[in-house]
């Protein structure tokens, strides 16, 4: 199975719904439009972003077909979807994601090990994995932060390495270190360490991360691009933007993923904010979240404009 690379900015989807929680699939294509005009490199279809622990198998399977179907032509499409605790259902559910035509199955960490009870217990659940899904079909690494943030040891970073099945790791260290460590331990291997921190982003980038898969990627992963693109410069405009980059992304704990929502309701992506997991009314419990949304707006058409202008000097 010929799959192609996943790696350089890969945006984390969100679900466009309705106030209801319905998913409105009119919004969902306007969003994928939306991501390949702002130079994302792939895409993550399903993944917590997209809420997935709160969506139906059939959801989750009919989310990444769709995305499949109005992106794979031009980017490589990943999904997870990857929920479930008991292993026999788990098998149900990638099994079901993979048929949906992706270029990367992706595996979330804590479900290797649900229990946390360290790494004979992921390696046995990897191992179970391994032997059930299709051979052919690339997977990657997720180490969402729910329900608990599972992150790799070295031995099960170069255990799913060894196995050659692996081509990407969504980094969730937060740690640069972390993140410098890892992609030595996959030199020379088909697996991309892609970091998620906002903070250490451009550090990570110059140190060998293929990209930025942040939360952030839903705000402008054109930005994210130029800075991937640029990670070799040093100081002036590029440092700029680097802090600019680290600074927005705090908005993170003001309601996200509704925050993302209503920001791409105000940019008229889709027509409603709906969110099953934030429920509540985002400006209301976050004091001022819309002004601090207008700051992260302007300042990001100001670096739009600004790094037109550098390229055409």
């Amino acid at each position: 199975m010929m799959r192609r690379a996943v790696e350089g900015i890969v945006p984390v989807m969100l679900t466009p719904m309705d106030n209801g929680g319905a998913i409105d699939w009119e919004g969902l294509e306007n969003l994928v439009d939306w991501y390949i005009e702002h130079r994302s490199d792939a895409l993550f279809a399903v993944c917590q972003s997209s809420e997935m622990q709160r969506l139906t198998l059939d959801e989750r399977v009919a989310l990444s077909k769709r995305v499949v179907e109005l992106a794979g032509s031009k980017l490589p499409v990943i999904s997870s979807g990857h929920i479930s605790t008991d292993l026999d259902e788990q098998i149900a559910e990638l099994k079901a994601v993979a048929d949906t035509g992706v270029d990367a199955l992706v595996l979330v960490t804590n479900r290797l090990d649900p229990d946390n009870k360290g790494t004979d217990a992921f390696r046995a659940h990897l191992d179970a994995l391994l032997a059930a899904l299709p051979s052919d079909m690339p997977l990657g690494l997720y180490e969402c932060p729910a329900p608990y943030r599972r992150l790799l040891s070295d031995d099960e970073f170069k255990l799913c390495r060894d196995s050659g099945r692996f081509v990407v790791l969504k980094d969730v260290s937060c740690d640069l270190e972390t993140v410098q460590r890892r992609v030595a331990l996959a030199e020379d291997s088909p697996l991309a360490v892609i970091n998620a921190n906002a903070a250490i982003a451009f550090d990570a980038m110059r140190s060998g991360s293929k990209g930025f898969s942040g939360v952030f990627t839903n705000f402008h992963p054109d930005l994210y691009a130029e800075l991937y693109a640029r990670r070799t410069e040093d100081g002036g405009e590029i440092e700029e933007l680097k802090v600019f980059l680290a600074l927005a992304a705090m908005a993170e704990p003001m309601g996200y993923p509704k925050l993302a929502k209503f920001y791409h309701n105000r940019l008229g992506t889709f027509a409603e904010p709906g969110s099953r997991v934030i429920q509540y009314d985002v400006e209301e419990t976050h004091w001022a979240a819309g002004v601090l949304l207008d700051h992260i707006q302007e300042g990001t058409e100001y670096w739009r404009e600004r790094l037109h202008a550098s390229r055409n000097k």
